[in-house]
């Protein structure tokens, strides 16, 4: 997937999701989640691919190990750009899922990318110590599900901005670190904690973005859209 600003698709139903795209102009990287997956399913998937889109199919799947695999065998199929798991299943249960990936992709056709999400931006440093009982620090946490997800042969994590630096520290520069709860600087919090700005993740060291309600919400979303997109990439300057 390449490095344009992901925006989340966070509608329940196919209309809502193309009458919002139908305002914007040629490709768009685009996330679907639980809420748009599990109203319209696959054809979706393939409506958004014939509108030319890349995919990020953000189901976050955690189950017992062959049971991911087999469903990551079955996503392949859809040929989106990238998937996801949840780090807390544990180093075999990632193993796995990308068996389960490279198994169902189609012949002739390049694996999705796979990366795993490692704690919420929701979630703070009081739910993570009274709630899931971690004693040890938030950045801690994240950096220890980034590091076994590397190991399990992952493409990259779900992290906050705040985590990428140490995460892009220790495990390189093009293990991918893509980065939600991005909002502008007078932008609103919702449910998230962990939030920063477009050229905070850029300098954090974030190779990919995910912005939901700054754009989907914006009285004007395309020209919310570009003002994210320049400040994204305009942040190395």
């Amino acid at each position: 997937m390449n490095r344009l600003p992901i925006i989340a698709l966070d509608f329940n139903s196919s209309h809502q999701a193309v009458e919002f795209l139908s305002v914007f102009e040629g490709h768009m990287n685009v996330k679907v989640g639980m809420e748009l997956y599990y109203k319209e399913g696959p054809a979706m998937i393939a409506r958004l691919k014939d509108m030319g889109h890349s995919i990020f199919l953000d189901l976050k799947l955690h189950d017992i190990p062959n049971t991911v695999k087999s469903a990551m065998t079955v996503l392949a199929s859809l040929e989106v750009d990238m998937l996801n798991v949840h780090a807390a299943g544990g180093s075999t249960m990632m193993t796995m899922a990308l068996e389960g990936l490279d198994k169902g992709t189609p012949v002739g056709m390049t694996r999705p990318s796979i990366i795993a999400v490692t704690q919420l931006t929701s979630t703070d440093q009081q739910q993570l110590q009274k709630q899931q009982l971690i004693e040890r620090t938030l950045e801690q946490s994240v950096l220890h599900y980034a590091t076994l997800t590397k190991q399990a042969g992952l493409d990259g994590v779900v992290c906050s901005v705040h985590e990428s630096s140490a995460i892009r520290d220790s495990c390189g520069d093009q293990f991918f670190k893509v980065t939600p709860g991005i909002r502008l600087l007078d932008g609103q919090l919702h449910d998230q904690k962990r939030v920063a700005t477009p050229q905070d993740a850029k300098v954090a060291g974030s190779t990919h973005i995910v912005v939901g309600r700054a754009i989907t919400e914006a009285p004007d979303p395309v020209a919310a859209y570009l003002q994210i997109k320049e400040l994204w990439e305009g942040s190395n300057e």
